[in-house]
């Protein structure tokens, strides 16, 4: 993987400039207020109103809605058009719904019930894989359920928890979620601190990352939905440099509305760092991700487009896959590459966050905070 040595380094979905003080300041001071409100009311009223604001940006946001009806469109196999991809669109904006309530309320869980989201017997099967692993722990994840409901549920049993988060927008922001979470016992990583990732991962600790910000040109090329894409090089290429156990995961609510599901798929690793062995490793997360997707299409939450627009771009995807398939020579990796590999892998406390606070302080925020919602790039902002 190469990057343009006048390309900004920038995570996968956040503006290059920062916004001013003020409406950092804003955004921060309405998060609070919103999210005390939504955990001291019954959470159906809240959910029914972020549902409904929610999906009128869908309606009136042209960009959004393009890429949400092109995502679904590859999931079901159906026009971007058709009636049933716009309904799965719009009822992902209502499930995105019942993750912000989920997640504002989660800070005034007390510790016990937060790690009872999970129920035990789902996180027995990860102990094994961890003890054997000669390097820490990488989970995937894909935006599907609720990533957040996870990390309580094992920093509860006192593993050494660890995610990536992006310090670089709304530091304030950052700093809110940050102890939040590490009053688990999370550990809030920022996403450039590079030395930091591989410190923890050669402790053999436990590093989630989410992996579905969006399409990249320059990551790794896979196919998912039978069709090519790319997903970030930042699982596959830690795990290869630390000798860690990359353990695709899926969490899925329950049923009951209130716990969380976690499917575990097989745990692998990642022979070294050539370009045939992070492609194939990183096609096996395709895989699992395209499974988790399917078996819960509804609980699917994603706003960013997923695919590249072009049948020339998915040419020149399948063009680098061969190349690199056909690549054993170890990759020499540098810092800048190292930082670049790990765009778009960062955890549910970045950008999701980030677009939920600019919910709560109204859409005129929102659209400040995340960028013109004209923006007919397809590659994430």
């Amino acid at each position: 993987m190469t990057t343009s040595p006048n390309r900004k380094l920038e995570a996968p979905h956040r503006r290059l400039e920062p916004g001013s003080r003020l409406l950092e300041r804003g955004v921060v001071l309405g998060y609070r207020l919103v999210a005390w409100i939504v955990a001291h009311v019954p959470p159906r009223l809240p959910r029914f109103l972020i549902a409904r604001g929610a999906q009128v940006s869908y309606l009136l946001w042209p960009t959004k809605r393009r890429w949400s009806n092109a995502n679904f469109a590859h999931v079901l196999g159906l026009p971007p058009g058709d009636r049933r991809v716009r309904w799965a669109a719009m009822s992902a904006y209502g499930e995105y719904a019942r993750y912000v309530v989920e997640m504002m309320r989660l800070p005034h869980l007390p510790a016990e019930a937060a790690a009872g989201l999970i129920p035990d017997v789902d996180l027995d099967v990860v102990e094994p894989i961890w003890e054997a692993s000669k390097g820490g722990l990488i989970f995937t994840l894909g935006h599907i359920g609720n990533p957040e409901a996870i990390a309580p549920g094992i920093a509860g049993r006192g593993w050494p928890t660890n995610v990536l988060a992006d310090d670089s927008a709304f530091p304030e922001l950052f700093n809110l979620f940050r102890t939040t979470r590490e009053r688990w016992g999370v550990h809030v990583i920022p996403w450039r601190n590079l030395r930091e990732i591989y410190t923890v991962l050669r402790r053999r600790e436990m590093l989630g990352l989410l992996i579905d910000w969006g399409y990249r040109e320059d990551g790794i090329p896979v196919r998912m939905f039978g069709s090519w894409t790319t997903l970030p090089a930042g699982p596959a290429s830690l795990a290869a440099k630390t000798g860690s156990t990359i353990m695709p995961v899926a969490i899925r609510r329950r049923d009951d509305g209130r716990t969380f599901h976690v499917e575990p798929f097989e745990a692998f690793e990642v022979p070294s760092s050539s370009p045939a062995d992070l492609l194939a490793a990183t096609q096996r997360i395709a895989d699992c991700l395209e499974r988790a997707i399917a078996a819960a299409p509804d609980q699917w939450y994603t706003f960013k487009p997923m695919w590249p627009a072009t049948v020339e771009e998915a040419a020149v995807l399948e063009r680098r896959a061969a190349e690199m398939a056909a690549s054993r020579a170890p990759a020499r990796v540098t810092d800048a590459a190292a930082a670049t590999a790990l765009l778009g892998t960062e955890s549910g406390l970045a950008g999701a966050e980030i677009e939920t606070a600019g919910l709560a302080v109204g859409s005129a925020a929102a659209e400040a905070a995340l960028g013109s919602g004209d923006d007919t790039s397809t590659e994430p902002a």
